[in-house]
């Protein structure tokens, strides 16, 4: 017994509290908002940290120099430059989009947002090379350089973000659980409230044309296309709350609110159609129109994935979304 109690003794004793390394969580808790959880900051790595902060100063960057773009074209009142303007307050709506859609997309693995901050990045590329083209010999020497960096930077952030797009997704396993019915109901709750954000951009961006491509416009078209404003923005509130409180009522509420918009969509269609016939340059007439085109597809796929959506509404997902905001 004697040779025993050293080995008896030796033995650690080891807090009850404390887990044991095979039981640590490999993931930190998620973060509440009131957009659903998100990753925090100390989890990301030190490669998707320094890139989060670049995408979000040139982009800053670049916000900058619409805005200074738009007061020197607000200045001069060139009509010459009535494209260029309109194109620049379009430009001034997809940056602010973007910051929130590279936010999202990292923080909470959302890859519908990635590919909408792709796809802006990749417009912003077209723009640039069109504009550039245009130019006349002493034009482009001086803005050779800032062409060249706008370039460099989209390819870049095209690059890194394509990256972030292949990487695993494991949000809707920590938010879910391993229940494939949660996990497919939190894709699906990332689908449309992607969808109700596009289309809100879509919306914005058609109202900014048709606002800015006519200088005769009367007082009552003002002011339906004014409302219309805030009816996009009103029916994007309403279904991002449906979406994320589960609210069928909300719900059917949106697909109501979503009504006048089609026949909204058929006014300013009108509107473009008639000042077609009296332009010479159909270039914001072209962009209102596929501007209307591209809503018309994301309200498609947006009624499409809120009838699955709707059916999987009670499982439990909400509570495990917003646990920890009360």
């Amino acid at each position: 017994m004697d040779e025993i109690r050293p080995l008896l003794g030796s033995q650690t004793y080891e807090d009850p509290d404390v887990p044991s390394p095979n039981l640590t969580p490999r993931h930190q808790e998620l973060i509440p908002t009131p957009c659903g959880p998100i990753k925090p900051w100390s989890e990301l790595s030190c490669l998707v940290k320094l890139y989060f902060c670049f995408t979000i100063a040139s982009l800053l960057a670049l916000l900058g120099l619409t805005v200074s773009s738009i007061y020197t074209q607000c200045t001069f009142h060139a009509s010459s430059e009535e494209d260029d303007f309109t194109v620049s307050i379009v430009l001034l709506v997809g940056i602010l989009f973007c910051v929130y859609y590279i936010g999202r997309g990292v923080l909470q693995e959302n890859r519908q947002e990635l590919v909408a901050f792709v796809l802006s990045v990749l417009l912003v590329m077209v723009r640039s090379v069109v504009n550039f083209s245009v130019l006349s010999s002493e034009g482009k020497q001086q803005l050779l350089v800032r062409f060249v960096c706008i370039m460099c930077v989209g390819v870049f952030h095209v690059f890194c973000t394509t990256l972030l797009i292949q990487r695993p997704n494991m949000m809707a396993f920590r938010v879910g659980g391993a229940l494939e019915s949660l996990q497919e109901q939190y894709f699906l709750l990332n689908l449309c409230f992607s969808m109700v954000t596009f289309d809100l951009q879509a919306q914005l961006s058609l109202c900014i044309l048709i606002l800015t491509s006519t200088s005769a416009m009367s007082a009552v078209s003002g002011v339906i296309l004014a409302v219309g404003v805030v009816w996009a923005c009103l029916t994007a509130a309403v279904g991002a709350v449906a979406v994320l409180k589960e609210r069928k009522v909300l719900v059917w509420i949106f697909m109501v609110l979503n009504v006048p918009q089609a026949a909204f969509f058929v006014y300013l269609m009108f509107t473009v159609v008639v000042k077609w016939r009296d332009d010479s340059s159909h270039t914001l007439e072209a962009a209102a129109v596929t501007s209307a085109l591209i809503s018309l597809l994301i309200k498609a796929v947006l009624l499409a994935a809120l009838v699955r959506l709707v059916q999987s509404f009670g499982q439990g997902l909400r509570e495990r979304m917003f646990a920890h905001s009360k």
